[in-house]
């Protein structure tokens, strides 16, 4: 791999990490067609990359978690059912789904449709909730833990863990914003342990000449997904997650394109 292509790959890793696309199913998609031989080092790069993304969660919301004790809570109780389904999941999920590109473009489509379905379902709702409901104090434990559940359909590469805990919080009537900054909270231990995990079953050996290229990679991806957070606060406070679905669908399409034509 390139510092070329690692530097690509950073970019999509930090500005889609947090959004309801899919960071996995991009970094595969583009990792394909920018034509990076297979090898563990790719492997073990596509995982620990979103190690950038995780460090710039902790650093924008260090201070909600530290004054929030019962939100760290709230977490936890999100994060058990998710690490359970995750766990047991482990082993189909990287044997049979990881490197399809027809299984990614699959989960990219339905879960647009859903996304699209769920967000005209649930708009009037949710814009009444903008308006009347608290911060992330109102989501109660039970939510937290049906949203752990929704996660989990993350193990499914193209899923998105965002779009799947937002797709949750949608259908459990909790405000937009609300779930946007409760899926960012939720992303540090999830991804940490995710990350930690994949590490642990496949040790890294990089050569001196990959640790630079992962570096590189790792910081931009850090940047760019605090940009990326940035961007998607401020979009939801004018729009809805439709634009999103349609955006997975078109993508879905044209990696079916791809396989077949």
């Amino acid at each position: 791999m390139t510092i070329f292509q690692s530097i690509i790959l950073g970019l999509i890793e930090g500005l889609t990490e947090f959004l309801p696309i899919s960071s996995t199913a991009h970094l595969i998609i583009a990792s394909t067609w920018l034509k990076i031989p297979e090898s563990e080092f790719l492997k073990n790069f596509l995982i620990s990359i979103q190690l950038g993304a995780i460090l710039s969660v902790a650093v924008l919301y260090f201070k909600t978690l530290i004054k929030s004790p019962r939100l760290i809570l709230k977490i936890a109780a999100a994060f058990i059912p998710t690490s359970i389904i995750g766990l047991a999941s482990y082993k189909l999920v990287k044997n049979l789904f990881m490197e399809s590109l027809f299984i990614i473009a699959i989960a990219l489509i339905v879960g647009g449709v859903i996304l699209i379905i769920l967000e005209k379902r649930f708009s009037l709702k949710n814009k009444e909730k903008n308006e009347a409901e608290g911060g992330l104090a109102t989501i109660s434990y039970r939510q937290s833990a049906l949203i752990g559940i929704f996660q989990a359909l993350a193990v499914i590469p193209g899923v998105s863990r965002s779009a799947a805990t937002i797709m949750g919080g949608l259908s459990l009537g909790i405000s937009r914003k609300n779930i946007v900054e409760f899926s960012f909270l939720l992303a540090l231990p999830t991804m940490a342990a995710a990350t930690g995990y994949d590490l642990y079953k496949s040790p890294p050996a990089f050569s001196p000449e990959e640790i630079t290229v992962w570096i590189i990679g790792l910081i931009v991806s850090f940047v760019t997904a605090i940009l990326g957070i940035k961007f998607f606060l401020k979009f939801i406070k004018k729009n809805n997650f439709i634009s999103f679905g349609w955006y997975r669908i078109i993508i879905g399409l044209i990696v079916l394109s791809y396989l077949f034509i």
